[in-house]
């Protein structure tokens, strides 16, 4: 098990037992999802936006406008932290004070560079569009010059990081359980609806096999 090393930036000082630094675990909650949460300074002002990104290895990709404020902003520190979170249910305790949720969350440090080179900023392209549903960019038109010119796309290189993972019941008091109050989780699941296509579909263009396949990976009736 490899392991990111602990230290003032990255280690969990609440809830250390829900802690993770096992970088395998942390790349197996940011494969299973494609939003992320990026923070930035601008004008002295703490702003956070989620943005879609892709994992390849220890890099992570995003892409904008080349006049997106918070990349530019970003690549003049050249560092960044995100964090990706999965709400998994909430747990309703006796007590106000003891609900919480159950979640996996991994938060990333590292550093920043610009993705110059046109191949490589299709290929980062690519990651992200295939983050959100495998195998969905080679279905795609290819992408024109101008397009490719006027994104910008940023390489993240995953230095440290580390992971809060809670999946457990209620933690009430022990005077708490002999109330008549109902206790318990609800289990949350992100589930995936029939597709709708474009009303301007052309005709006879059903739906590719990859997005049939992902519906039934995350429909309900999983």
């Amino acid at each position: 098990m490899q392991e990111y090393t602990k230290s003032s930036l990255n280690r969990v000082k609440r809830g250390q037992n829900r802690a993770t630094y096992d970088k395998d675990l942390i790349n197996t909650i940011l494969d299973a999802g494609f939003i992320c949460y990026v923070s930035y300074i601008y004008n002295e002002k703490a702003i956070t936006i989620p943005m879609a990104y892709g994992r390849k290895g220890n890099k992570i990709y995003l892409h904008g406008s080349q006049a997106n404020r918070l990349l530019n902003s970003l690549l003049k520190t050249k560092e960044v932290s995100l964090t990706v979170m999965h709400l998994d249910g909430l747990v309703l305790a006796r007590s106000g004070l003891h609900h919480s949720v159950n979640y996996r969350s991994a938060t990333l440090f590292g550093k920043l560079t610009k993705v110059e080179d046109d191949a490589k900023k299709t290929e980062a392209l690519e990651c992200v569009m295939d983050q959100m549903i495998e195998n969905h960019w080679e279905t795609l038109r290819p992408m024109h010059q101008k397009e490719l010119d006027r994104t910008l796309v940023v390489e993240m290189t995953i230095e440290t990081g580390s992971a809060k993972i809670r999946d457990v019941g209620v933690n009430d008091e022990p005077e708490d359980y002999n109330t008549d109050v109902w206790a318990g989780v609800i289990p949350i699941k992100q589930i995936a609806g029939v597709p709708v296509p474009d009303e301007q579909l052309k005709e006879g263009i059903s739906v590719p096999n990859h997005i049939t396949n992902y519906y039934q990976r995350h429909s309900s009736t999983v």
